[in-house]
């Protein structure tokens, strides 16, 4: 197989999930409607979505993106509509029943991409960073809708991820693979589901506040407990690789002082 038939099948795939999300935009403007703005943040979501994932499958050495990968494709197919909804809201309402559906389909595929990988062994590095990726940048994108409700603040809710990313280029050892932990899934589908309930407007007021406090308090306790772990074992492996300072006798210095002579 030559060296352009496998950059094209490499392509093949972002491209068309970015000519499909296009698609799925005209279908909203169509419908329910976009503005300028939208069109643009959607567009440069598709352009950098198909440029990231190309790049992405070449390091890895991957000619098809796989029944998982193309999974996850789809759901950011739908999080990059979503992201030009929630843009098109600062200047017009949205219709909230579509900004919904496409959120709560997004979410509902999460599972799916995973079992796939795991059922057809087709899991991978890439492909988990994939997944990763796209979470994190639907709940950034929904914590930047309800700021439109209940004050920017909530958009902690999405930033603290970028952040850490963020910090660890300045400290590298941030960047360091954590071990599983059961308690840092359950704040990340705490997050989830409280954003679609409140951009669903389905609790009142004092209790949407009140989950989304919690949304933004529990990343802040999951994050600094990854971060204290990250520090110690950083720590470690940093007394592990200095050199041990063994202690060096001290040469006698020659004395000054003339010698005395017997009688």
């Amino acid at each position: 197989m030559s060296i352009d038939t496998m950059t094209a099948r490499t392509e093949r795939g972002p491209l068309t999930g970015a000519v499909v999300q296009l698609v799925l935009m005209a279908l909203l403007a169509a419908t329910t409607g976009l503005s300028l703005a939208g069109w643009l943040a959607g567009t440069a979501f598709a352009v950098a979505l198909c440029l990231l994932l190309r790049g992405g499958m070449r390091r890895a050495g991957m000619r098809a993106l796989g029944p998982a990968n193309a999974v996850t494709l789809g759901r950011a197919t739908l999080v990059g509509a979503v992201t030009a909804l929630v843009v098109t809201s600062f200047e017009r309402p949205v219709a909230l029943p579509v900004l919904v559906t496409l959120v709560g389909v997004a979410l509902a595929l999460d599972g799916v991409d995973g079992q796939v990988a795991r059922r057809t062994n087709t899991t991978t590095a890439l492909g988990a960073r994939f997944d990763m990726e796209v979470d994190a940048f639907l709940v950034l994108v929904l914590s930047v809708f309800v700021a439109g409700t209940f004050g920017w603040w909530t958009v902690a809710i999405g930033a603290f991820r970028y952040v850490f990313v963020a910090a660890s280029w300045i400290a590298p050892w941030l960047d360091a693979a954590l071990p599983p932990r059961f308690s840092r899934k359950v704040v990340a589908a705490l997050q989830g589901v409280v954003l679609v309930v409140t951009t669903a407007n389905l609790l009142p007021g004092p209790v949407a506040l009140a989950a989304l406090a919690a949304a933004v308090i529990s990343p802040t306790w999951s994050f600094g407990k990854d971060i204290a772990w990250l520090w110690r074992t950083e720590q470690a492996r940093r007394a592990t690789v200095a050199p041990a300072r063994i202690p060096v006798a001290r040469r006698a210095r020659p004395s000054r002082r003339p010698a005395s002579v017997s009688a």
